[in-house]
């Protein structure tokens, strides 16, 4: 009777969870059919910019986040190819009166946000007006909030103003507390991502690396802040050293703000200029919204195309996933546009920090092809560095932004020797048999040999020069004045330009004309297209639905500890040949 029960009780639960996702899947069917009717501007509408979110590459569009559906993915995700899309269109549209921004502390990189500040400063020529208003500001909010017409700051708020630094985070002393060894092979003064597993602090050469970086990041942005807010650059750098900027009313008398006051205050400003009655609401469009109802900007020759392949997160081997460059995913992509007589011409966008040294080189092979057959162009995003630089370096021209890191030419391999943790901490011990002396080797259970050592070694240095010999080819250059500019060390997009590294110092659309002059294109005769594709709305709800939700179950199970638990987990995939630029570098 009791097993009955058992059985009555789980079909039970069974039909209770299918109508429940019957519900929600077929609530998500009705919204997308809703969605794609064409949405009607107000003859005085505002785009509304909100940049407090994660911005990547493409957006992710997940028709159930707004239900709130158990286990149904990340929430929507900005795209910065959406933004900038949007910035172009309102910029034309005699139905967007102006901008309402929204950035007190944007979740971007350098590069992503100089793309959206650029094309700001290009809206601006349309004469109509730019408005922020913040709580308070970051550095990287007050970035973008600096073209603004009108900068509103809460009288209660803050501004931050001290200067960009650059932190990193040390393992040693985990590694020894635990009894594991972690064995570093590199090659490179300036390969720092293994300091972090051999060292407690930073290194003379790292320091020094870390210190020209963050120095040229913080000159271009100082830069444009002084031609936005009429700022003398030395002044910029006497505030912050000098923390004078430390409230709003500071804010206001150094001009870093035009006004002090809330967010109702700005929209009675915005209500006499939009000739809006007082009673009456501000017509705000996001740019998801606004898209949808734009009239289309597009124009030229459907079957003339320039392709962009988006190329962004860790570099991995096999099909890869979220956040990751799988190789096999990359070459079979990009094999279907080499193989698309409708593309002309390619631009590779790359924001990756790197990763598998292997994988790297089996992407750089497929855009070696793909150049012989049409131009290819690397278009660097917030970070193309190691294996992100092994793709570009496979491209005809190479465009990056100034605040874009870059370079990490060099290669490490790294073991862990998990011999006295196990044994000492857990009472595990390790024994077996094999038909040579190395059988096992590369082992994380016992210690090599110096020998076996020497022949890891030699794999790295093997790798190493290959990485800078491919990158002498790729840049033309010698090999000996690439080595010099290699060893593992990180640039900025500038310091790369000058150097050679870089060919040309721009955003994507710069490095979509390359690539279309390149092809002997002429503007207005091709689109562009993105690769891979978004996925169709209903395609992508199910994937949510049914997707790998690990990550997001692990930060919500552990809180404040889920960034070392998938810290761990990128330790683990750090096993083997890395072309990798030092690790979690953000500067801020």
């Amino acid at each position: 009777m009791l097993q009955f029960l058992k059985y009555v009780l789980a079909t039970f639960v069974g039909i209770i969870l299918f109508l429940f996702l019957s519900f929600f899947i077929l609530a998500g069917i009705g919204s997308l059919f809703s969605s794609e009717e064409k949405v009607s501007l107000d003859d005085k509408s505002v785009l509304k910019l909100d940049l407090n979110q994660p911005i990547q590459e493409v957006g992710v569009d997940n028709p159930l986040s707004e239900f709130g559906v158990p286990f149904s993915g990340e929430e929507n995700v900005v795209g910065l190819k959406d933004i900038l899309e949007a910035l172009k269109s309102a910029q034309k549209d005699d139905k967007i009166k102006g901008i309402y921004l929204k950035t007190e502390g944007p979740e971007a990189g350098w590069a992503t946000l100089e793309e959206v500040r650029n094309q700001l400063l290009e809206f601006k020529k349309s004469k109509k007006f730019i408005v922020t208003y913040g709580e308070s500001y970051s550095e990287k909010g007050y970035y973008i909030a600096s073209v603004a017409d009108k900068i509103y700051l809460n009288p209660a708020g803050g501004i931050e103003w001290n200067g960009l630094s650059a932190e990193y985070s040390f393992f040693k002393g985990t590694f020894d507390k635990l009894e594991i060894k972690p064995l570093v092979f590199r090659v490179g003064e300036f390969k720092s991502a293994i300091e972090m597993f051999s060292r407690q602090d930073m290194s003379e050469a790292s320091k020094k690396q870390s210190i020209e970086l963050i120095g040229a990041i913080n000159n271009n942005f100082l830069k444009n802040i002084s031609a936005s807010r009429n700022i003398p650059v030395e002044e910029l750098k006497n505030l912050a050293d000098s923390l004078a900027v430390d409230n709003p009313k500071s804010a206001l008398k150094y001009k870093f703000v035009t006004h002090l006051g809330y967010q109702d205050e700005l929209e009675t400003i915005l209500k006499k200029e939009l000739k809006v009655e007082e009673k009456k609401t501000i017509s705000y469009v996001g740019v998801n919204k606004y898209l949808q109802g734009a009239s289309s900007t597009e124009s030229g020759d459907f079957n003339t195309r320039v392709g962009v392949l988006v190329a962004e997160g860790e570099i991995t081997g096999g099909e890869g996933g979220n956040g990751n460059i799988g190789s096999e995913k990359f070459v079979k992509e990009l094999k279907e546009i080499r193989e698309n007589d409708k593309i002309k011409a390619v631009v590779i966008r790359i924001n990756s920090p790197g990763g598998s040294a292997l994988a790297s080189d089996v992407m750089w092979r497929e855009i070696q092809l793909t150049a012989k057959k049409k131009p290819v162009i690397a278009s660097m995003s917030d970070v193309a560095a190691s294996g992100g630089y092994y793709m570009a370096m496979g491209c005809d021209t190479i465009v990056a932004q100034p605040n874009t890191i870059t370079g990490s030419i060099g290669i490490f391999g790294l073991i862990f020797n998990v011999t006295d943790f196990m044994n000492n901490k857990l009472g595990i011990t390790f024994d077996g048999v094999g038909t040579s002396p190395h059988a096992d080797w590369p082992t994380a259970t016992r210690e090599m040999t110096e020998f076996e050592k020497t022949m890891v070694q030699k794999s790295v240095n093997e790798g190493y020069e290959t990485f800078t010999r491919k990158a002498a080819e790729g840049r033309k250059m010698s090999v000996e004045k690439l080595k010099s500019l290699a060893q593992g060390r990180v640039w900025s997009g500038a310091e790369a330009k000058q150097n050679g590294l870089v060919d040309v110092l721009g955003g994507v659309d710069d490095a979509i004309k390359i690539a279309a002059k390149a092809a002997k294109l002429k503007e207005g005769d091709y689109r562009v297209r993105y690769y891979p594709e978004k996925k169709r709305p209903f395609n992508e709800m199910i994937d949510k639905l049914l997707g790998d939700n690990e990550e997001k179950a692990t930060t919500k199970a552990l809180g404040d500890l889920a960034p070392y638990v998938n810290m761990y987990k990128k330790l683990i995939n750090m096993g083997g040949m890395q072309t990798r630029m030092p690790f979690e570098l953000v500067i801020r």
